[in-house]
């Protein structure tokens, strides 16, 4: 059988694929909790009221984890919306709806569409990575490894799936791990210009948002997926840890550089490869910005970045805040961030 990675193995391996190497910015930060679990940082005097989060789908395991937790401590009841992070922005920057926080999988969606009309700040807290998922019993399971993925997607009698492109940045991210391959990095590719071109033949985009993969594979009516590691990890499926060259996770010049060979055009823009980092602001647009300010202080404290790590994802430790925006940075947020101008090579 080849390569399967268990969610036991992938979650005790932080430091490598997943943790991105944002050198100095993931791991447990001095001034995130005292590591008591529930930690002393976030207020737990109880207060009341509403706050509406949209997020990424990526996001709904470690969102749906915090909910209670975070409305047993504050008071306050959460409803979620998750929907690709693209769709999720529009639903603020065209439609005219109101969140108190948006979670997105790609910062970026947040700092170029975003700001400055409906938001002030963002914060980098997570990064993740891309993988394959499969069946036991997919085409070509008995053969696929992580030294010859391809050599198996690009058979005639396998559907491989990722969501939409348009819609959510873990389909762009899918089609960016293929592009990436047929790409040279450090003097060799991972296959030629024909494999990637039967890769994209075999793909198919059964839905807007790649949580709702797990079920289609699971049912055969795909045979791989390409998505984030941390739905990988807690799916009762083997999965292949894709090459750091193809896989988005590493924050490094080096990396960053080959990254952004990559580019995704769509209907709602065109996407250059990138490392991958989460972001998460409360728009100028809500109604209660005050508890979305709770909800994200929540994940930049000890007991958010624990669900984070639970549910697969690295948390930034301390999170990230843009230099140039910190002033709007609430206090109750600010005071567990960093400001940086950069992120590694990315500039913030």
């Amino acid at each position: 059988m080849s390569e399967q990675r268990s969610r036991r193995a992938f979650l005790g391996s932080v430091g490598t694929a997943a943790a991105l190497g944002l050198a100095g910015c993931t791991g447990t930060g001095g001034n995130s909790g005292d590591g008591s679990g529930e930690g002393t940082t976030t207020d737990s005097v109880p207060g009341d009221g509403n706050t509406m989060i949209f997020h990424a789908g990526s996001l709904a395991p470690p969102f749906s984890a915090a909910e209670p937790k975070f409305e047993e401590k504050t008071g306050i009841q959460v409803t979620r919306e998750a929907k690709g992070s693209v769709a999720s922005t529009k639903k603020i920057t065209q439609q005219g709806r109101k969140a108190d926080v948006l979670g997105v999988s790609d910062f970026r969606l947040i700092r170029n569409r975003v700001l400055p009309e409906y938001g002030d700040w963002y914060s980098i807290f997570a990064t993740n990575a891309m993988s394959i998922q499969y069946r036991e019993d997919s085409p070509g399971a008995d053969d696929i490894s992580k030294d010859n993925w391809w050599e198996v997607l690009s058979r005639d009698d396998v559907t491989i799936g990722h969501s939409d492109p348009a819609v959510d940045p873990g389909g762009y991210r899918a089609v960016m791990s293929q592009q990436l391959g047929a790409i040279e990095f450090d003097g060799k590719k991972l296959y030629d210009d024909a494999t990637y071109q039967k890769l994209r033949e075999n793909s198919v985009v059964p839905t807007g948002t790649e949580t709702n993969l797990e079920g289609q594979l699971k049912s055969g009516k795909l045979d791989y997926v390409i998505y984030y590691q941390s739905i990988s990890a807690s799916a009762d499926m083997p999965w292949i840890d894709l090459q750091p060259e193809v896989d988005l996770s590493k924050a490094t010049s080096e990396y960053a550089k080959h990254y952004a060979k990559a580019k995704v055009e769509t209907d709602s823009g065109t996407f250059t490869g990138a490392p991958i980092a989460y972001g998460l602001t409360v728009p100028s647009v809500a109604e209660s910005p005050s508890l979305g300010a709770r909800w994200v202080e929540y994940f930049a404290t000890e007991p958010g970045m624990q669900v984070l790590k639970d549910k697969g994802l690295q948390p930034v430790s301390p999170i990230v805040v843009p230099e140039s925006g910190k002033d709007a940075v609430p206090e109750r947020v600010m005071k567990h961030a960093k400001a940086q101008q950069k992120l590694g090579p990315m500039e913030l």
